[in-house]
């Protein structure tokens, strides 16, 4: 199973499992990483580290070591619906940011 730090910047996935330390997997549901929750990868630094992520309505930067423990399916780009409405944005509106 791929994990969130391996998304493409645009792309979309679903979590389905978080791999880390209680303290820091509490807090990252808290925040929406929660099973089956949207994901979307909205940009990532020149340098590669961190990556901003879309869930829930906000945006919330993490860095790969962190995003590594996050494991998720990639939702299919060919599939316009995929069972969760017409898009991220468009059900949520503009995310608020927060960062980890």
């Amino acid at each position: 199973m791929p994990a969130l730090s391996q998304l493409k910047v645009g792309a979309v996935g679903i979590v389905e499992e978080l791999t880390l330390p209680d303290e820091v997997q509490h807090h990252l549901m808290h925040m929406g990483f929660v099973p089956e929750a949207r994901v979307v990868a909205v940009r990532r630094a020149p340098a590669g580290d961190p990556t901003v992520y879309a869930v829930d309505g906000i945006e919330i930067a993490l860095r790969k070591d962190t995003a590594r423990g996050i494991l998720i399916s990639v939702e299919d780009p060919n599939h316009a619906d995929a069972g969760h409405g017409s898009g991220f944005f468009a059900r949520r509106g503009r995310p608020r940011k927060a960062g980890l």
